[in-house]
């Protein structure tokens, strides 16, 4: 089920992000066809190493949803934006969870 339209501004692929544990980058954007529609997913990689208690990382997609409108404009900082409908509904959560588990090495799949 999808219902309301979110803006979603493209991330800057391979650009390392610092955050107080350790870093992000995000490193492809996937569109990939689902039930007739496109869905969009990033593939990222988080490593945590400057927390106090070890190191470790993990693999993950994280979903905006199905393409409504791609690239229609830019935002304030030149970013490409697209309008997507969020995943809603936790029985396609879980279909689209298992595309993606198959298609990606990931330890997770997060929605927006």
């Amino acid at each position: 089920m999808h219902t309301s339209l979110l803006e979603f501004s493209h991330p800057q692929l391979n650009e390392r992000v610092t955050a107080i544990g350790g870093s992000y980058v995000l490193l492809k954007e996937v569109c990939l066809p689902f039930d007739g529609e496109t869905l969009l997913y990033l593939i990222g990689a988080a490593i945590f190493d400057t927390t106090c208690c070890g190191t470790g990382g993990c693999a993950y997609a994280l979903v905006p949803g199905f393409v409504r409108h791609w690239k229609y404009e830019t935002d304030a900082t030149g970013r490409p934006v697209s309008q997507v409908s969020p995943v809603t509904g936790d029985r396609l959560r879980e279909r689209v969870k298992a595309v993606i588990f198959k298609k990606e090495s990931v330890h997770q799949v997060d929605f927006m």
